[in-house]
């Protein structure tokens, strides 16, 4: 059954809005933040993580953004075409603000944190007068970011942008990414990501995310009556992630699809949902049954946190469907499958 229909006749088959910062990972890993003295540089943020992701997997992918006037910016403009992304929608700060910047550490193969500096942050500079009503009708589907809620502007440029997409049915996607930078205080929190999660056609995010979203409206429930409450007002997917526990999808149908990790040799512990999500949305975008997509988005995850990038190594399609190949003639067929 398909959950979501995608309008197929528009150019772009997802547009992203939210965070785009710059990730140093340690190459002398497995050893604490402070000790750590060689890091590589990668384009980061979830939603450009994403944004990679399906472009590696074949979708047109545009996104929306501010980014700094600087080396840093030029780094994310130049990287985004290099992957096909359409930057006609990303401009430059004008005011000095800087990209933020993610310091990781991995301190073993389950432990890992990160470090972000995101004060004054470019990506939280973009303005209602930067989303143009053209490009959402273009686009088949967009992808909101939670951390671009934070502040004004950012969030009511993604307000305006979710606004537009229903005004022409583009299909809304609602990545909860929740981080604790730049938020003031729960209730704030509560209020925009509720806002959002009404609109929403797909919502995806943690246990704890899901908890701060619905704080002041339903509070309390567990993962069934967080998803038919979302499912009351709109949602059609519900997605609701338990990290090494697996995640499942909550349909509007009444029916639920868990999937498990793949057994893979870790390396970090992060990146792994920004590879889930792009996949996912991928076997979405295809017609696959729900099934598929998460078992394609689980895949993808564990190739990711066994690597040490997250944009720089997201797979193609021919690799993931390889990796699940592999794993099934060595594990079985329901290796990941609830």
């Amino acid at each position: 059954m398909k959950y979501v229909q995608f309008a197929e006749n528009r150019p772009f088959d997802i547009i992203m809005l939210g965070r785009v910062a710059i990730d140093f990972n340690p190459v002398d890993y497995y050893k604490p933040l402070s000790e750590s003295t060689t890091f590589k540089k990668y384009l980061g943020g979830s939603p450009a993580n994403i944004a990679v992701g399906m472009a590696r997997l074949g979708r047109k992918v545009g996104f929306l953004a501010k980014v700094s006037k600087d080396q840093f910016g030029d780094f994310v403009i130049n990287y985004f075409k290099k992957e096909g992304i359409d930057t006609s929608h990303i401009s430059y700060c004008t005011n000095g603000e800087k990209l933020g910047l993610t310091f990781t550490e991995i301190l073993s193969e389950t432990e890992s944190s990160i470090l972000m500096y995101r004060n004054e942050a470019a990506d939280l500079q973009l303005s209602v007068d930067e989303i143009e009503e053209d490009y959402m009708k273009q686009a088949k589907a967009i992808l909101i970011s939670g951390t671009a809620l934070a502040q004004s502007p950012s969030r009511e440029a993604a307000l305006k942008a979710m606004s537009l997409a229903k005004k022409h049915n583009t299909v809304i996607i609602f990545d909860i990414d929740y981080r604790p930078y730049n938020w003031k205080n729960a209730d704030e929190i509560a209020i925009y990501y509720s806002m959002v999660a009404m609109n929403s056609d797909i919502i995806l995010g943690s246990r704890e995310e899901f908890d701060l979203t619905q704080k002041l409206i339903a509070p309390g429930n567990n993962d069934k009556d967080t998803a038919a409450f979302w499912h009351k007002h709109g949602a059609k997917i519900v997605i609701i992630k338990h990290g090494k526990e697996g995640s499942t999808a909550y349909t509007n149908d009444g029916n639920q699809y868990g999937i498990k990790p793949f057994p893979v040799k870790l390396l970090k512990s992060f990146g792994g949902g920004d590879g889930y999500a792009s996949a996912f949305l991928y076997g979405l975008l295809e017609g696959w049954d729900m099934i598929d997509c998460l078992e394609f988005g689980s895949a993808s995850a564990a190739l990711l946190v066994a690597s040490h990038a997250c944009s720089e190594d997201m797979p193609s399609a021919a690799k993931i469907q390889e990796f699940i190949k592999e794993c099934k003639e060595k594990y079985g067929d329901m290796i990941a499958r609830v």
